[in-house]
């Protein structure tokens, strides 16, 4: 048989609240943000990081070409 439900105590006075909680989730949210901020900058360094090798790569097949170019017309006189 089911049982009759006991209304919860009328207590007066303001809510207790546990620091530890608050402390808690204070540290939870501010960790999050941080991992966020970390995030978005390595996001950043990792861009700059492939358009730095992207462009060493260019710069190094610019000069082959021009070193290869070099080397045919020496080879062929033109």
């Amino acid at each position: 048989m089911a049982s009759t439900v006991t209304p919860p105590p009328d207590v007066e006075g303001p809510p207790v609240y546990d620091r530890s909680a608050i402390d808690r989730a204070y540290r939870l949210h501010r960790a999050r943000r941080f991992a966020r901020i970390a995030r978005r900058r390595e996001t950043r360094r990792a861009r700059l990081r492939f358009w730095v090798v992207l462009a060493a790569l260019l710069l190094g097949l610019l000069v082959l070409a021009v070193t290869i170019w070099g080397e045919v017309e020496q080879l062929f006189g033109l």
